[in-house]
């Protein structure tokens, strides 16, 4: 699959992804509420990089995308909690953890550049 360049249509497209997985999942409370977690962790990464690109300044700048670095690896654990407990969505939970970790990586090298 092709991934877009454009990071906030790829945080976008990251954070419908996980909502559309939560659908499939049997009604638990623990699904419920994990999934409750994703929504707001997986929402949270695409809003702050948006911020992050409407800075006040460098100190802004640095402090919106480490929030959204830090909700991304959230993100990662709430996906593998779910992932544990719902063998049948395997492939998704998978492909979900992978764009995550692409994504906190990418969050990772634009800190790195920005503080250079």
């Amino acid at each position: 699959m092709n991934k877009p360049f454009d990071l906030e249509e790829r945080t976008y497209l990251f954070a419908r992804d996980c909502r559309l997985y939560i659908r499939k999942l049997p009604k638990t409370t623990s699904n419920i509420e994990d999934g409750k977690q994703l929504v707001r962790s997986s929402g949270s990464v695409g809003a702050n990089y948006i911020e992050a690109n409407e800075k006040l300044g460098d100190k802004d700048l640095l402090f919106r995308l480490k929030i959204a670095r830090k909700e991304a690896k959230e993100s990662k654990y709430w996906l593998r909690l779910l992932q544990e407990l719902n063998s049948d969505f395997d492939v998704i939970s998978k492909e979900l953890i992978i764009e995550c970790e692409e994504l906190r990586k990418i969050l990772s090298k634009i800190i790195t550049k920005t503080t250079k």
